[in-house]
């Protein structure tokens, strides 16, 4: 995080308007919470006082609301109206009067941005039609924007490629393509692993709105260093290099976006002029008359932290009072609303500024409730796996690659290609390569580190680690007692349906 951000947040933090927020905040309203005593934090003589942050703090229902919204990207793809809408945009817009706007923004930015009749009917629809759901994006933008702009400026990206995430996702960090390609930048698996976006069967990073900006804004530079036109970068973006180096090829070597755009596949031919249209509406929203509400929870007023040992977001949401809707909206890219813990990756919980204080003052408080939370519950989490970048498939009687491709989440033109078939012929026992984008038909689960001695009741050996279970013991108390072992380990690893235990049981400590 850019220190500038971190000091402010720091000094947030450290105000005594949080804590007072903060404690007040805590209602432990469920008896399993009675046994949570939060410490107070501890200040400093310094106050700080900010005059807007009383209403940086406040979410309305209808900013919740609108965070947990999953309709847009649908809306993008469908171009639905809605019914009954009064339309007050003025959309009166000459054609003489675009061109003057279009070269005001063409001169200060790197971009090409040209009038043609193409975008002028696209800003014209938008314009007559797009009223109401052009204000909803405006809205998310104020959330997001700052975040892209704090990245791309990073690594010397146009701040103007943040509109490129409207027509990717529009603004939703879960959407998802018919074709597989998840998030707000709208990440392939094969490309999102490119740039180190893990995807488990409970954590995708393609929806993770920081980590999946960094990955975009890695490729969008890779792009340009190829093309060294920031127009075809965004085009190859979207179609893949190959298909821009083709256009190039079929249109006599031109290298400038407009000359090959009728060499590109039909949708990539379509994909800039929407983005440039977005540029357009999103600069001048203020002469059409757009009005969309302010952001009351700016992305300035979140803070990240690093995880370490796995918990519930639900289990937040219940400690810090914090809205669950609006928590799994700051923290979407687990999937189950769960974080996991591996020693070897770090995992970050993204909170608004009283649910963070909290957090960071009582943070191995949060982790006994959980674990003691889980124990007490008769609900097997999920077993944890991640997606392998390669598996060796041995085809099975009744098997088809139709089948196959939909186990994995594939296409039959990938598994075709990716073995170097020439028709869909499959014998059985046939081992064919595939990258699956299923996590949950991986076979890598995440393994434990085990490096216990003998003490009491814990035998140990080589091949086999044993505990005997001694009256007062449980899941929880048991799993404590040895490095890296959860409540959910000691589950799977030895079959149990609920946390019962007899004196005298021999459970397994390790797989």
């Amino acid at each position: 995080m850019n220190t500038r951000y971190w000091g402010i947040i720091t000094c947030l933090l450290l105000s005594n308007l949080i804590i007072a927020q903060a404690q007040h905040s805590l209602k432990l309203t469920n008896s399993k919470l009675d046994k949570v005593v939060l410490k107070e934090m501890q200040v400093d003589t310094l106050v700080w006082y900010f005059e807007d942050f009383k209403e940086s703090i406040v979410i309305d229902s209808s900013w919740q609301k609108l965070l947990s919204d999953q309709q847009l990207f649908k809306h993008q793809q469908d171009f639905y109206t809605k019914k009954n809408y009064i339309d007050t945009v003025d959309y009166d817009l000459s054609t003489d009067t675009l061109k003057h706007r279009l070269a005001l923004l063409n001169a200060n930015t790197p971009l090409d941005i040209s009038y043609s009749e193409d975008l002028e009917r696209l800003i014209q629809y938008y314009l007559k039609r797009e009223k109401q759901n052009t204000e909803k994006l405006i809205r998310l933008s104020q959330y997001y924007f700052p975040m892209f702009e704090r990245i791309f400026d990073k690594h010397n990206i146009p701040l103007e490629i943040k509109y490129l995430a409207l027509v990717e996702s529009a603004l939703n960090p879960r959407a998802k393509s018919w074709v597989g390609a998840t998030g707000l930048w709208q990440f392939m698996y094969h490309t999102g692993r490119m740039y180190d976006l893990d995807v488990s069967s409970y954590v995708d990073e393609r929806m993770d709105p920081i980590r999946s900006t960094e990955a975009a804004a890695k490729y969008l530079k890779h792009l340009y260093d190829i093309f060294e036109d920031w127009d075809l970068a965004l085009a190859a973006y979207n179609s893949g290099p190959g298909n821009v180096n083709k256009a190039i090829r079929r249109s006599g070597g031109q290298k400038d976006y407009w000359s090959i755009r009728p060499y590109l596949p039909r949708e990539t031919s379509a994909y800039v002029p929407s983005f440039l249209a977005m540029l357009y509406i999103f600069e001048y929203a203020e002469a059409h008359d757009y009005q969309p509400h302010s952001t009351p929870m700016p992305y300035l007023a979140t803070d990240t932290i690093q995880t370490k040992n796995l918990i519930k977001l639900e289990q937040v949401a219940e400690i810090t009072n914090t809205n669950i809707e609006f928590l799994k909206f700051l923290n979407p890219s687990y999937k189950l609303g769960i974080i996991p813990y591996e020693p070897e990756k770090k995992y970050t919980i993204r909170l608004p500024y009283k649910a963070a204080g909290l957090f960071v003052a009582n943070e191995n408080k949060f982790y006994d409730y959980a674990q003691k939370d889980i124990a007490a519950s008769e609900e097997t989490l999920p077993q944890y796996y991640k997606v392998s970048d390669k598996i060796r498939y041995r085809v099975r009687r009744g098997d088809y690659l139709g089948k196959i491709a939909k186990r994995y989440g594939v296409r039959v033109s990938e598994i075709k290609r990716w073995n170097g078939m020439r028709n869909n012929r499959i014998n059985i026992s046939d081992r064919l390569t595939i990258y699956p984008r299923k996590a949950n038909y991986t076979q890598t689960p995440i393994k434990k580190k085990s490096t216990h001695t003998t003490e009491g009741s814990k035998t140990t050996s080589a091949k086999s680690k044993t505990y005997t279970v001694k009256p007062g013991d449980s899941l929880w108390s048991i799993s404590k007692q040895f490095e890296d072992l959860s409540v959910e380990d000691l589950k799977r690893i030895n079959n149990l349906n609920n946390v019962g235990l007899k004196p005298g049981m021999r459970l397994k400590i390790s797989s």
